[in-house]
């Protein structure tokens, strides 16, 4: 039997992949050499090498010299199981993860970038800091980078929504993987993605990196078709699904009447019951149309199946109510919700040396509170009152409303009174954290926003069909 015989035999075989990856993973760690890569594209063959595996585990034959050269093999596999990340896995075996093997050292504190991969609307960097990052602000066991991409600064960097860091704590360090989703609206087939840690956990860098990523060409599905629902004043056109190696991904524009409605889609179920699931989403188009606001948003989604005709979603409503507000010039009035069925009693407003308690009920609920409810009632309560000096309420941003410093209060503690009548008291420390200099009644203003108490509305699903072919 020649070598292409045996891969093909080998291909043919079931392979528990979990527990053998399991078992090589185990083998990386207790070696200690899970982190050095040496080929340029990694895993390659890792799928004959479980395969392998799974041929000795199976037939009975415990061979310790084969075992010892499975459990030294750098395989990248070993580290997207440690990070439970199926895509990097999968891309592992088809070998498309790129190994890289750039480390830098700064103010004693080494970083090391192993591999990375790009796949439909992700982007993955794996990599190692050693544990003279501990020498750091940060508790043992924690790590946390100041970074930014492509020489961009602070948070003016579109690569920093929707990033995601997972840690691990190994042996000399830390193994990290960031995870961000693609920021722009055309992809590049071959690009290089400069990154700059500024510090980690406080210890100053820069750490500098050049990290060269690449996917192979998305296929498209065109479906363009549009739901409307009149009585929500919204619409959702399903415009495209790109497929890549591991994953698709889902281009759909939204248009609503209120700025500040988002539409999401919960779930698809395909016409043989698969149950496609979604991420995020990066935002890449926005305009203000004279039929209301458009966003169109390209979101991770499972991996469509080449045979599905027709997919139906399942999207729901996020309603945006306008914050309403209130000088505290008297000790009762009523706020009221613009677009929902809810309002505020106040019912009283006491101010006891440095404490400042609020009176008050909810209404318009449909029933009564169940504990669950009440448990997030009291804990949106906490978050969603401000108090404001007048003088500084229009310097409050409505794109980015961060309240004035030493002229706002947002933290309170919330009592329960009556969870039947739904009937609470929130008390605000005049001369904590958070104050109100020359605070005075008269010259303070209760903001309250209710769009934090009503849950997402379900949106009817609706079915479109996948053309045949179109690609």
């Amino acid at each position: 039997m020649d070598n292409k015989e045996v891969k093909s035999a080998i291909e043919k075989i079931v392979v528990p992949k979990e527990k053998v990856f399991g078992a090589i993973d185990k083998g990386l760690k207790m070696s200690g050499q899970g982190r050095k890569i040496k080929k340029k594209k990694v895993l390659a063959g890792s799928s004959a090498a479980a395969a392998l595996l799974g041929i000795t585990i199976a037939s009975g034959f415990v061979n310790p010299t084969m075992n010892k050269v499975l459990a030294n093999t750098p395989l990248i596999g070993g580290i997207f199981q440690e990070f439970n990340d199926s895509m990097g896995v999968e891309l592992a075996n088809q070998d498309a993860v790129t190994e890289l093997n750039q480390s830098l050292t700064k103010n004693g504190v080494t970083v090391k970038l192993t591999s990375a991969y790009f796949d439909g609307n992700v982007i993955s960097i794996t990599g190692f800091v050693d544990e003279e990052v501990e020498k750091g602000h940060n508790e043992k066991g924690e790590v946390s980078f100041d970074m930014n991409f492509e020489h961009n600064k602070g948070d003016n960097d579109p690569w920093l929504n929707g990033k995601s860091t997972d840690i691990r704590k190994v042996k000399g360090g830390y193994n990290f993987q960031w995870k961000m989703e693609y920021p722009y609206k055309s992809f590049k087939k071959n690009s290089t993605l400069p990154i700059t840690i500024h510090n980690i956990n406080g210890i100053k860098g820069e750490w500098n990196f050049d990290i060269p990523i690449q996917q192979e060409k998305n296929s498209t599905l065109v479906i363009d078709q549009e739901q409307g629902y009149p009585d929500d004043e919204v619409k959702i056109r399903i415009k495209e699904v790109l497929t890549a190696r591991a994953s698709s991904s889902l281009i759909y524009e939204t248009v609503e009447k209120y700025k500040d409605d988002e539409i999401y889609i919960l779930k698809a179920i395909d016409n043989k019951g698969k149950v496609y699931r979604f991420g995020n989403g990066t935002s890449l188009e926005e305009a203000a149309l004279e039929d209301g606001y458009h966003s169109t948003a390209r979101t991770k989604m499972t991996k469509l199946n080449s045979n599905t005709t027709s997919l139906t979603f399942y999207p729901q409503l996020s309603v945006a109510d306008p914050k309403v507000q209130q000088l505290l010039d008297k000790k009762s009035f009523t706020l009221k919700s613009k677009r929902l069925n809810l309002g505020l009693q106040v019912n009283d407003i006491t101010k006891k040396g440095s404490k400042l308690v609020i009176d008050y009920q909810f209404t318009g609920l449909s029933k009564e509170l169940s504990k669950h409810q009440l448990d997030l009632f009291e804990n949106n309560l906490k978050y969603e009152s401000l108090l404001v000096d007048k003088e500084y309420i229009g310097e409050i941003d409505p794109e980015n409303p961060v309240p004035p410093k030493n002229h706002s209060i947002r933290m309170n503690k919330v009592k329960t009174i009556d969870k039947k009548t739904a009937h609470f008291q929130s008390t605000f420390d005049l001369n904590g954290e958070e104050k109100i200099m020359n605070f005075k009644l008269e010259n303070t203003i209760l903001q309250f926003n209710f769009s934090n108490f009503i849950p997402a509305k379900e949106l009817q699903p609706f079915t479109v069909v996948l053309p045949v072919g179109n690609e």
